[in-house]
């Protein structure tokens, strides 16, 4: 069993920045046997959509209109994952969701919302 937690949303202006944080949990066992691990998003009447993915080894994926701007990274050796989100717009307003593949199944966080906003 793994336990994912978000953290670090918040209200920030366009332009501004924020960095998500996704605790992991459990036995050592379980986060060993994770595959990969994202960040999703859901805006409000959208559906959700990931935005950024990173998979052992350190390969990372990011969708078009955050590449150059979000980062992704992961130590492991405090089980975290992170999202830097530079020069933020108003339409990266949504819940953010952190997400973990084992090999037997899917893992959620419980979602952090970012508002970008004046």
């Amino acid at each position: 069993q793994v336990h994912l937690v978000e953290s670090g949303g918040g209200l920030v202006q366009p332009g501004g920045s924020l960095r998500l944080s996704c605790a992991t949990s459990g036995s050592s066992s379980s986060i060993s046997s994770i595959i990969g691990m994202s960040w999703h998003r859901q805006a409000p009447g959208k559906q959700r959509e990931v935005v950024a993915g990173i998979v052992s080894g350190g390969i990372t994926n990011y969708k078009e209109s955050v590449k150059g701007r979000f980062t992704i990274s992961r130590d492991n050796a405090k089980n975290t994952m992170y999202l830097q989100m530079n020069s933020l717009k108003p339409e990266d307003t949504a819940v953010y969701y952190c997400y973990a593949a084992t090999r037997l199944r899917d893992y959620w966080g419980q979602g952090t919302q970012v508002t970008v906003s004046s």
